[in-house]
């Protein structure tokens, strides 16, 4: 819900009045001829400025503002610096664009024109655009006072290009992946009081049906019919009773009319427990603050699946989330307790708070069996361990298949949405041996619980089934930053798996 989202659109001329202009300028501090030309409209305030300012480096972000005589058609100038121009990356320029609108509203400026967009090339820009977007997030839905609600609006940018009719083309589906990510952080921001299995499942309907996503919602009666019993396990003890989502684009590259035989999809689940009391093996109070966000996987998949269905993406995708609350009640799953899943295998149950990848083992075996996709990704916040090892800027991937890394490693780096891959080895598989069941759900003792957590599900995907597991559990949160604003929802995982999609699939 960005509420501070200005109107952004193109012009080859600045028509009408601005209180505030926007100089990009590299790290050498050289205005180009388009600048400069702007700048005999300021007198040449820019350049003096420049040349003697010995604070202002243009650095990747860095801004000074110039105010100007009170006889000018404009209020100030900003300038934003964009560092070097070798060492640009998708990220940075992101950064720029967030740090660009918190000098805007700092100023409490209204109307704005950016006068040489044509110093930077068409994807800087774009990244620049979303930045501003994503800075511009908000999330007041349960407050009383809106804290922005009395303050003087940034209402317009217009950027003056020569490339007006591309860029504002190209603005579209930079718009459509900020609401996407907006569409992630919301959910995982919503407390779980609001937001549980079943609202959850509702939630996901409205939204993507009018995309044209396909929506299948399945309740606690038809999961027990359909002897989902892992994914039952984690969520009986709740009121709020499990459900399964399965979501379905058919891609739009096949003619109408045609006889061609469908592709075989792509296909995304996530891991949605809205809340988390580790059931039996209870948290700590400091271990359930954040546990709203336990369905970040899953909620980063109807992101995803949002971005696809607006961007018409070619392919056919297949998403399913499985939605559970791991409550305490005198129906709660007990330590030791042997479950059958899904696909007919006996689990022994030895830690109720390791309970994201029982729900995944049920939701990756049916996808499986429904749907046979090309390759499967599943993202889950499941492990502390990643956290331990990877600090808060790294998704630990655990990918089954080298094509498939190199294809998930270069959306990684085309967008910013840092990968680390971990390792899948047998060593890890044989720690889960049970004496009572094909399998337990920990592995011997506290080492290595992201890779035995991964090699876990494993267990439940097919021989020669291309798979990525994505533990989000450290970057699906986030410190407030100039692109997230509201220090808790990342968002992570909406851009790097659109990349990835259309880069290698359409």
């Amino acid at each position: 819900m960005p509420i501070l989202s200005p109107n952004i659109h193109f012009s080859e001329k600045l028509t009408g009045k601005v209180d505030t202009s926007v100089i990009f300028v590299y790290d050498d501090k050289k205005l180009s001829k388009i600048a400069a030309a702007a700048d005999k409209t300021f007198g040449g305030l820019i350049a003096h400025q420049l040349e003697n300012h010995t604070k202002f480096n243009a650095d990747a972000g860095q801004t000074l503002t110039l105010a100007l005589p009170a006889k000018s058609d404009t209020l100030r100038v900003i300038i934003v610096g964009l560092g070097k121009k070798e060492k640009l990356t998708s990220e940075g320029l992101e950064t720029i664009g967030g740090k660009m609108l918190g000098a805007l509203v700092a100023q409490g400026a209204v109307k704005v024109g950016i006068l040489n967009a044509d110093d930077v090339d068409a994807a800087s820009l774009s990244s620049i655009i979303l930045g501003v977007q994503l800075g511009s997030y908000r999330f007041d839905e349960f407050k009383t006072v809106k804290k922005d609600k009395d303050a003087v609006q940034l209402k317009t940018i217009t950027i003056v290009t020569s490339e007006d009719k591309q860029l504002a083309k190209d603005s579209k589906i930079v718009d459509a992946l900020a609401q996407s990510i907006s569409l992630t952080r919301d959910l995982v921001n919503t407390p779980p009081n609001v937001l549980y299995p079943e609202s959850f499942a509702s939630k996901i309907k409205s939204t993507l049906t009018p995309l044209g996503v396909t929506v299948q919602i399945f309740d606690d009666k038809q999961l027990t019919k359909m002897k989902m019993g892992c994914l039952m396990a984690v969520g009986q003890a709740s009121e709020h009773l499990p459900r399964l989502v399965v979501m379905s684009w058919p891609g739009t590259s096949a003619a109408k009319g045609t006889k061609k035989k469908a592709d075989k999809p792509l296909a995304f689940v996530g891991k949605g427990i809205t809340f988390d009391t580790g059931g039996l093996n209870v948290k700590p109070f400091e271990g359930m603050l954040d546990m709203k966000m336990d369905m970040g996987g899953a909620a980063t998949v109807v992101g995803l699946m949002s971005m696809l269905a607006k961007r018409k993406c070619k392919v056919p995708v297949v998403a399913v989330v499985a939605l559970a609350e791991n409550a305490i009640s005198d129906e709660a799953t007990r330590p030791s307790d042997i479950v059958t899943s899904y696909s007919g295998k006996t689990v022994e149950i030895l830690n109720t708070d390791a309970e994201g990848r029982l729900v995944l083992a049920d939701a990756l075996t049916y996808v499986q069996e429904k749907y046979d996709p090309k390759l499967i990704i599943d993202l889950a916040t499941l492990t502390g361990a990643i956290m331990v090892a990877l600090g808060l800027n790294h998704c630990g991937a655990f990918v089954n298949d080298s094509d498939l890394w190199t294809q998930l490693e270069t959306a990684s780096g085309q967008t910013g949405e840092k990968l680390w891959r971990m390792p899948l080895d047998d060593s890890f598989r044989r720690e889960m041996d049970s004496p009572f069941a094909d399998i337990k759900n920990i592995g011997n003792g506290r080492m290595g619980g992201s890779c035995t957590a991964a090699a876990f599900l494993g267990e439940f995907i097919d021989k020669d089934r291309k798979w990525a597991h994505l533990d989000i559990a450290g970057v699906a949160m986030s410190k407030s930053t100039p692109t997230c604003p509201v220090p808790f929802a990342s968002g992570f995982g909406v851009k790097l798996l659109n990349q990835f999609v259309e880069k290698f699939y359409g």
